[in-house]
């Protein structure tokens, strides 16, 4: 999957031990997936937790999220 979206996530190895963030700031992907799934919405995650982000943001790290997931698996015959 390839949407400018994803551009979003970035990796760097000298910030957050390599773990992917949003737009090079300090964010991680998981930070958002987790305050999601603490039921907060995308909007009280931008105007409330994470004031830096955009709703892009938060779309993209569910796309990210879901592109990891739906990876394929491969079995030994």
């Amino acid at each position: 999957m390839n949407t400018p979206l994803l551009e979003r996530i970035t990796f760097n190895p000298k910030q957050c031990g390599g773990k992917p963030c949003i737009r090079s700031m300090r964010i991680r992907v998981t930070d958002v997936i987790e305050l999601l799934a603490a039921g907060l919405t995308p909007d009280q995650i931008v105007t409330e937790e994470l004031p830096d982000l955009e709703l892009e943001d938060v779309t993209a790290c569910l796309l990210y999220a879901a592109a990891k997931r739906n990876h394929p698996v491969l079995q030994a015959a």
